[in-house]
């Protein structure tokens, strides 16, 4: 029997391959057949190795067991045994999806702009330099020094009246008209001696009054008003003292300090459906379709039918192939029948019969 089913596996490994080498399709459809094919193996080895299990229990049961026999078998009908699937109980239990926990909040410190006095300048002192001050002062300045000097004093002179004797007094003949007027015996008439007194003249006259004459003068010393610039008040240096300086400035001061907050996180739990296994998968004999009662209608109806429920069983040609077991065994996983050969069941299921 282990065998028998070890030959299966292995010829529908060689079918798989063989139907995957097909020279006339392209390369990617080589490649996903190739890849089918390799699950269908692998699902094929685990199948083989529950029904190994199986056929170690049957083979610890005694001899002569009814267990190896189809039970209460009907003539005209195949039997075989078939993979049953371990049958299972869905239950619902709570599980814990995470632990409690504590999760630490940090509250930021929060800032507020506030105006603030800011020193930018401390209390010091300094030197200042007062200049000196300066006036205007009159004064006088000797220009030049006194001296002495010889003045010549001219002389002086008057005006006088002065007769000057023009001519002195003499006697001259003069015609005379009188009878006691001589008479010249030349000429008959009368001429008188006349007295002619002398003749002067009233001039001006200069004369000295005061002769001409030397004296020292004494010359004064000559000064001179000049205005100088004098100093008043000498230059001086004294100690300020220069007040602290302050500005308004505005300034980010924290009023309130960060703060940290712990929050507890409880666990949580969730409702998680779960199956528990109630049998497990065994071999059992169920009726299966064989030559003795098959036809090629029937054999084209479920592929069809399995094509209508997407499942892909090669060409509807009548003939239970590679594709078409393939696609049997895959509708028997899905809807959890028994497995591994053509069962009546799996043909009522697809409604073919």
């Amino acid at each position: 029997m282990n065998s028998k089913i070890k030959l299966g596996i292995a010829t529908a490994t060689i079918s798989a391959a063989l139907a995957g080498c097909n020279t006339t399709q392209p390369k990617s459809d080589l490649a996903s057949q190739l890849q089918a094919a390799e699950q269908e193996n692998s699902q094929l080895r685990s199948e083989v190795a529950q029904l190994e299990r199986s056929v170690a229990s049957m083979k610890s049961q005694p001899e002569g067991s009814s267990s190896l026999l189809p039970p209460a078998a009907k003539a005209g009908e195949c039997y075989a045994r078939a993979f049953v699937p371990p049958k299972y109980k869905p239950i619902s239990k709570t599980v814990l999806k995470r632990e409690a926990s504590a999760r630490v909040e940090t509250i930021p410190a929060r800032y507020e702009w506030v105006e603030q006095k800011v020193l930018t300048r401390e209390a010091s002192q300094q030197l200042k330099v007062i200049p000196a001050k300066y006036g205007w002062k009159e004064e006088q300045v000797l220009v030049r020094e006194a001296s002495t000097k010889l003045v010549e004093q001219p002389a002086v002179y008057e005006n006088v009246e002065e007769k000057i004797l023009v001519r002195e007094g003499y006697t001259t003949w003069k015609k005379g008209r009188g009878p006691i007027e001589r008479i010249d015996n030349a000429t008959g008439e009368i001429m008188c001696l006349v007295e002619v007194p002398p003749q002067y003249k009233t001039v001006i006259k200069k004369v000295v009054k005061t002769p001409a004459s030397v004296r020292e003068v004494e010359i004064p010393a000559e000064y001179k008003t000049v205005k100088r610039r004098v100093v008043i008040e000498p230059a001086k240096t004294v100690t300020v003292d220069v007040p602290e300086q302050y500005k308004t400035v505005k300034v980010r001061k924290m009023a309130e300090k960060p703060q940290e907050r712990r929050i507890e996180i409880p666990a949580e739990y969730q409702e998680v459906s779960d199956q528990v296994l109630v049998s497990d998968g065994h071999l059992e004999w169920r009726p299966i379709l064989c030559e003795t009662n098959t036809s090629a209608d029937v054999v084209r109806k479920l592929q069809m039918a399995l094509r209508e429920g997407g499942y892909n069983p090669g060409p509807i040609d009548g003939v239970i192939g590679h594709e078409t077991m393939a696609a049997v065994n895959a509708y028997q996983k899905a809807n959890g029948l028994a497995s591994g050969q053509l069962t009546m069941e799996t043909l009522r299921k697809l409604k073919v019969i």
